[in-house]
């Protein structure tokens, strides 16, 4: 069997990247190989689904940018029905007098990249949200428009059938190799024996990127991590609460008739995961994230916990930022990985820049060139400070 793309992993990344390659013209036969199609433990579906333009470095804002501006075109594109849910109710990023300073300079970027974010001294935020507390809270930066939280099966689900309409093979299946000759990947080797030659493999693998690159005896410093969400009941409802973040990490948003949570993880013995390990922290909530909470919002000292769960992430241990592109050794073995929990919302846009590089051999909408490997190779770091 030929293909000549083989997109290794079939969720909301390399499904972008599939559909945005037919959408630049790209005519050659392209395979997406996803070892789970149920996507029951994936990534894209175990987050939180969320899209903010509060990032500290201008090239994470532009690829936010056009994942918002791809939201606003998907009736457009697929059709009256179209619908992720999106509710474009911000963020409210906090700080404390240790990090004003950088939040106002993050601040500054955004505006800069045409973000539409507010910067709000303490007392400006209590006047605001009158359910907030702003005990040790030095100033907040908090997103008017283009921020807020969707519905990733949703998203997802409508890219992956658009796939089914564009000559794409979805194909079910675990890469348990891949061949290369020198500076060329030559094929991949499932684990049911299936042998797929190909001229153009592209790591797409979510939390199982690192373990891709080995197999292609390249080095890649990308893990899964652990991170746990917790649904929670409250007496009061606040229509007017965005995603709030507080300067300890923790974070808050409506889901419905209901809260979820998370964050604040112990940097000391935050490590790689156990690929088999979803079990929620149950320790974290109640030890970390509800006395915050109760602090934070007066009116959650007394809610109600419900169902919890875990997912995984492809945490970057070098920055915590996106690694895209070429090697630049073995040039047909790309990359989108490393997105430390960006990935769900800035999916389309690598997909754009991915499927421009490869039909027209260079980036043209949005410029990646700064997420390339070079800086991996290089131990380099490319570090974004706003990591939720």
């Amino acid at each position: 069997m030929h293909r000549d793309i083989v997109i290794v992993g079939g969720a909301i990344v390399g499904a972008s990247i599939a559909y945005f390659l037919r959408e630049e013209g790209y005519r050659g036969t392209i395979a997406v190989i996803e070892r789970d199609p149920s996507f029951a433990q994936a990534a894209t579906t175990l987050s939180c689904a969320s899209i903010r333009q509060q990032f500290s470095i201008p090239e994470n804002i532009r690829l936010s940018r056009f994942t918002l501006r791809f939201f606003h075109e998907l009736q457009a594109r697929f059709g009256a029905s179209a619908d992720i849910a999106f509710r474009e109710k911000g963020y409210l990023i906090l700080a404390s007098d240790e990090g004003r300073d950088i939040l106002a300079a993050n601040h500054r970027v955004q505006i800069a990249e045409g973000a539409d974010i507010a910067l709000l001294s303490a007392a400006e935020l209590e006047a605001r949200f009158a359910w907030l507390s702003a005990d040790g809270v030095a100033a907040g930066a908090y997103g008017l428009s283009g921020e807020g939280w969707f519905d990733a099966h949703a998203l997802l689900a409508l890219l992956r059938t658009a796939l089914k309409s564009r000559d794409i093979d979805l194909v079910k299946g675990d890469v348990a190799d891949i061949a290369r000759s020198g500076d060329r990947i030559t094929g991949v080797t499932l684990a049911n024996g299936t042998t797929i030659e190909t001229g153009l493999v592209i790591n797409a693998a979510g939390p199982n990127a690192g373990n891709v690159a080995a197999l292609a005896g390249l080095g890649l410093p990308v893990e899964p991590r652990k991170r746990s969400v917790f649904v929670f009941e409250a007496a009061d409802r606040f229509d007017d609460m965005p995603l709030l973040v507080d300067p300890s990490g923790v974070y808050v948003r409506p889901e419905g008739s209901v809260y979820i949570t998370g964050g604040a993880e112990d940097a000391a013995t935050d490590g790689p995961a156990d690929p088999a390990d979803f079990e929620p922290d149950w320790p974290l909530f109640e030890e970390r994230i509800w006395p915050v909470l109760a602090t934070r919002i007066p009116a959650f000292e007394a809610l109600k916990p419900g169902r919890a769960w875990a997912g995984h992430y492809d945490y970057n241990s070098l920055d915590q930022n996106a690694v895209i592109g070429p090697h630049p050794d073995v040039a047909n073995f790309l990359f989108a990985n490393g997105f430390s929990g960006h990935g769900l919302q800035q999916a389309p846009a690598v997909g754009k820049a991915l499927a421009e590089w490869i039909v027209h051999g260079e980036y043209r909408s949005i410029d990646c060139t700064a997420f390339g490997y070079a800086r991996i190779a290089e131990g380099r770091p490319f570090r974004e400070l706003n990591v939720i």
